[in-house]
């Protein structure tokens, strides 16, 4: 199958105006006829409820939250990328889009990210508008600080919060429209089917999480706004309810699923402190703005009170490496670096599984009361995980997984290989290649729900001619037979594992071997195992409870489920992949210094996975990336 990515003609900087003008409209009486469901209410979902349901669309809008507030946006901390050039340091859309197109290490797809570049700009605007509160300077002009991955200050921030602030704007912009009676929604409700008509996404069944009730919903064409799969691992700084479902599902209805091996891990993280934690905590990368890493460049050193480590006795190893970018190096990089010195017996902590964070250099400069205005909450939270002051000493720190680069595939209009299903934010894979640039994620989460989708959705809308069926017709009560059979066969295992011991002991698998650093013998291991564990998983689970009843057990394992299905594309995919790029670190394939090998002539593509049926082999099918402006090169940080 030919993968066409509906890249429009012309020039980059002119392919997203001309194709606006191109695309096919609705007139404003019409969209009154036409209902969209959308799937989660994050930053991507709720702006894009919001939004359509501004344009005089019906929206139908779920989240499995008890309030779209509570989505894993909100988490979100350092800041948002945009091209204004507020400091008039050089920047511009061109050199946000290829700095991103650089930090994805040349693996995402150029139309898309220089689209995302030149709607960065309206977004602030839009935001400011709703009254979120950025950090300003003393005469009442926007700030900005730096992140990783660019020698310019770019990113727009609200203290530690942005994620909150940013979800809190289109929340309102939400409620809004739930008060208007354009968006209805449904809250504490999970998608766990995807209905398809003619070959056309047509709807969802949906589970209420309170009563367990199983309910249809038709529409004229389906929005998945769900977040990454992250969680796969277990241990990742993601929300303990995210989850892979909504994607995963609409893949097994044939939605194909692109690159599942590029996941990102973070730099800064509080350090594992043992097997009792069901998730870890994000130091904001801003942090590193002011924040000096280092490790002891002695052995003996590292047990000792960091203070007591004289500072000729100290390897800041990003600066030393990376001198041009220091200590705001990509994530990707960052994080290999880290695992190196600890591997080499430098690192510090429990197991000397961390490096140093260090702020005193800063507080000297600065003084304590600008560190407080900057990172304040972003400190107390630190202190009341670890019961460390990091105003007098280091934070400890240490890589762990957060974002997936990976996603649904979808086109320039952001639908899938399904007609019908659209793909936003972090559930899609298309703007960030295999290594996503800090500040970014809530810079694609809005361009895609406010500025892209709107645009894109009613082409198919005024093109597809594809009638809106009803509820009751036999694809949907197929669908809920199927869902109910699903849940009854969790129900009745009745074994001896909890579905948290089995999630663990599959994340910890795909840590040690598909995690920072893998190779060929380590994934072929789990490609042994995986299939193994969901055997296990069907036979040894036990859920308490019912299904018609709030019985959080049953939501869990469901998801547990599908990432044991999910984990073996990811290991697959990463199989596959013979090359290192961005956060897939292949070690049979790295320089003489230990940096990333792409094979440009082999793996310039984006990999899309076509479901066979469980326990079959995948079809991988392949979009060649083609770049007119930005020629690949290997990326240097140094």
């Amino acid at each position: 199958m030919n993968l066409d990515g509906k890249i429009p003609s012309g020039p980059l900087p002119q392919k997203w105006d001309k194709y606006k003008f191109d695309l096919k409209l609705v007139n404003p009486a019409n969209k009154r006829k036409f209902e969209i469901i959308v799937v989660g209410s994050g930053l991507s979902g709720a702006s894009a409820a919001a939004t359509l349901s501004e344009l005089g669309y019906r929206v139908k809008c779920f989240c499995f939250q008890d309030s779209p507030r509570r989505a894993h946006s909100i988490a979100a901390q350092g800041g948002i990328n945009a091209a204004k050039n507020y400091q008039n340091d050089g920047d511009s859309v061109y050199r946000l889009f290829f700095d991103t197109i650089k930090g994805g290490d040349f693996r995402s797809r150029e139309a898309n990210v220089y689209r995302l570049a030149q709607v960065s700009v309206n977004i602030i605007d839009q935001c400011v508008a709703q009254g979120v509160p950025f950090a300003r300077e003393y005469g009442g002009l926007l700030a900005n600080r730096s992140f990783g991955g660019a020698q310019v200050s770019r990113t727009f921030y609200a203290r530690g919060q942005t994620g909150q602030q940013l979800l809190l704007g289109a929340y309102q912009a939400l409620c809004r429209q739930i008060s208007m009676g354009g968006v209805q929604m449904y809250p504490r409700t999970e998608m766990l089917e995807l209905v398809v008509v003619n070959g056309h996404a047509k709807g969802i069944v949906a589970r209420n999480l309170i009563t367990g009730e199983i309910s249809s919903h038709s529409a004229d064409a389906v929005v998945l706004g769900t977040g990454g799969y992250a969680n796969v691992f277990f241990l990742c700084t993601n929300a303990k309810g995210s989850n892979v479902t909504a994607t995963w599902r609409a893949y097994r209805k044939g939605a194909f699923f692109a690159n599942p091996c590029y996941t990102q891990i973070h730099p800064t993280c509080i350090p594992v402190s043992g097997h009792h934690q069901s998730k870890l905590t994000l130091m904001s990368e801003s942090l590193r703005n002011d924040g000096r890493v280092w490790v002891p460049k002695r052995k003996g050193d590292c047990g000792k009170p960091p203070g007591s480590v004289p500072e000729q006795d100290r390897d800041y190893y990003l600066e030393r490496k990376y001198p041009s970018f220091g200590n705001l190096s990509p994530r990707d990089i960052s994080s290999r670096a880290a695992k190196e010195v600890c591997d080499e017996g430098h690192g510090v902590g429990p197991g000397g599984l961390g490096v140093y964070l260090d702020f005193a250099d800063a507080i000297k400069r600065l003084g304590a009361n600008v560190i407080h205005e900057r990172y304040g909450n972003l400190f107390d939270m630190y202190e009341k995980i670890t019961g460390e002051n990091a105003y007098e000493m280091p934070m400890r720190i240490y890589p762990a997984v957060h974002y997936a680069m990976g996603g649904s595939w979808v086109d320039y209009n952001l639908m899938s290989s399904l007609p019908g299903l659209f793909v936003i934010g972090e559930a899609n894979f298309s703007d960030h290649g295999a290594n996503r640039l800090g500040a970014s994620a809530l810079m694609q989460g809005l361009a895609d729900g406010y500025f892209v989708l709107p645009y894109t959705i009613g082409n198919y809308l005024a093109t597809s001619r594809q009638p809106r069926p009803a509820a009751d017709h036999a694809e949907f009560k197929k669908a809920e037979e199927e869902v109910r059979a699903f849940i009854n066969r969790l129900l009745s295992i009745k074994g001896k594992r909890t579905a948290t011991s089995l999630h663990q002991e599959l994340g910890r698998l795909l840590w040690e071997k598909c995690g920072m650093a893998r190779n060929e013998a380590g994934l072929k291991q789990a490609l042994k195992r995986i299939p193994e564990l969901r055997e296990e998983f069907w036979k040894t689970l036990n859920v308490t409870g019912d299904s018609m009843e709030l019985n959080q057990a049953l939501e869990y394992a469901g998801r547990v489920a599908d990432f044991m299905e999910f984990a073996e594309l990811l290991c697959t995919d990463a199989l596959r992949r013979s090359e290192s790029c961005g956060g897939h670190f292949r070690e049979e394939f790295q320089t003489p210094d230990g940096e990333a090998r792409r094979d440009d002539e082999n793996f310039a593509y984006v990999g899309a996975w076509e479901y066979q049926g469980l326990n079959k082999p995948p079809v991988l099918h392949k979009e060649p990336l083609v770049y007119e402006e930005a020629h690949m090169s290997m990326r240097s940080y140094k």
